[in-house]
């Protein structure tokens, strides 16, 4: 008998503590609102939670770098069009002189009025953002160009920044750059042939030319042989008897080299060489300048041909800064439009957890109610079963 009461009383113990225990999960349910507090209330539902949860996270983060890199390009898209307004003010300030609206003064006045464009570009070329440089490819630590001056005035500027993009993964599988290099959009890569501009019978040679945008070519007689030089004089090289069809010339401070046919060469001066095709900003803008201000003595028919080509320049680059707005422009909008399909993954992510792990509260309340009739009957049975005296037994 001692085996019976024991047997009945383990029983109960037992179905009161299973009603018990789902009570209190129902209870816990009910206040957090959460069908899985624990990876053990629903262990195929929660691992199916942690992945859904792991990819918010990760959809999280690429939406915050295209973010960033939307916000970055707007600022760059600003920038470019800054520089756009200042090229077509500089054309139009030199259109006024090629009309002939202005005299020698006048072109003075023009001459730093296109100064302070040229320091306007670098400025606007060297922005930073977040502390980051936006035209220095993958180098967002350095200003991507250095200028040298002289007397004040800048002679040259030249590209330091690096010569690949910094790519940040934007989507799975997509990487993209918000960091453009400078040498690649401030800076024309479609290489012409050489124009020479002016009357000493210097041609274009046969060979491909390394220099780029406006070359002094200055031509001497040393009483025996014409002398060619596109470093002012501080080199040269001797036109051999008969002249040669692909003369190289060399600028010794920077390598570069102009091939010249000389065979026509009849007289000397100095000349320009426009190679169509490799302008960039900078130094064409330092090339308008000094021609303007004419140090090198120039007559009015040369500083009038020589502006009539700048304006062909900065046609050339004004083209250049127009095409990179607009892609620009047109990485923004796919940016946009790759955060917005992010954004409704990570909706869609977050419903598909949600609907997982909520609880159904009305369910839960019905549930809870059974539970707790039943709790209470089997206390009810528990009492009369408990209270049962040795009498009953021999009964």
């Amino acid at each position: 008998m001692s085996g019976s009461l024991s047997s009945i009383y383990d029983n109960i113990s037992l179905a009161l503590y299973l009603h018990s225990r789902a009570m209190a999960r129902l209870q816990e349910q009910a206040s957090t609102g959460a069908r899985i507090n624990r990876a053990s209330d629903d262990p195929s539902s929660a691992y199916q939670i942690l992945g859904l949860n792991s990819q918010q996270r990760r959809l999280s983060n690429y939406i915050d770098n295209l973010s960033e890199m939307v916000n970055t390009l707007a600022v760059t898209s600003t920038i470019i069009g800054d520089m756009t307004s200042e090229i077509t003010e500089a054309k139009t300030r030199l259109t006024q002189i090629t009309g002939s609206l202005y005299g020698e003064m006048g072109r003075q006045r023009i001459a730093d009025g296109i100064n302070e464009i040229l320091e306007q570009m670098v400025s606007l070329a060297n922005t930073k953002h977040a502390s980051q440089y936006l035209f220095g490819g993958s180098n967002t630590t350095s200003a991507p160009y250095v200028v040298q001056r002289t007397n004040g005035q800048i002679t040259s500027v030249t590209y330091q920044g690096s010569a690949e993009d910094r790519n940040i993964e934007a989507a799975p599988g997509l990487k993209s750059s918000a960091f453009y290099i400078g040498d690649d959009i401030f800076r024309s890569n479609n290489r012409g042939t050489p124009i020479f501009l002016g009357e000493t019978g210097s041609q274009s040679g046969t060979g491909t030319s390394s220099v780029t945008g406006d070359v002094w070519l200055t031509i001497i007689h040393d009483g025996s042989n014409y002398k060619l030089s596109i470093d002012d004089g501080a080199s040269y090289v001797t036109v051999p008897a008969g002249g040669d069809t692909n003369q190289a010339i060399t600028d010794s401070r920077t390598g570069r080299i102009l091939y010249v046919d000389s065979t026509q060469i009849n007289s000397t001066g100095v000349q320009m060489v426009s190679v169509p095709g490799t302008y960039d900003i900078f130094n064409t803008l330092i090339s308008i300048r000094d021609i303007l201000k004419n140090e090198r003595g120039l007559s009015d028919a040369q500083l009038q041909e020589l502006l009539n080509n700048s304006i062909n320049s900065l046609d050339e680059i004004h083209s250049l800064l127009v095409q990179t707005e607009v892609s620009v422009g047109s990485k923004i909008g796919f940016l946009d439009n790759l955060k917005d399909t992010l954004n409704n993954l990570k909706y869609n992510t977050e419903d598909e957890a949600t609907s997982l792990q909520e609880a159904d509260i009305a369910q839960v309340a019905m549930d809870l109610s059974r539970r707790e009739i039943l709790y209470q009957m089997s206390l009810s049975v528990a009492g009369k079963l408990m209270s049962m005296s040795l009498l009953d037994f021999i009964k």
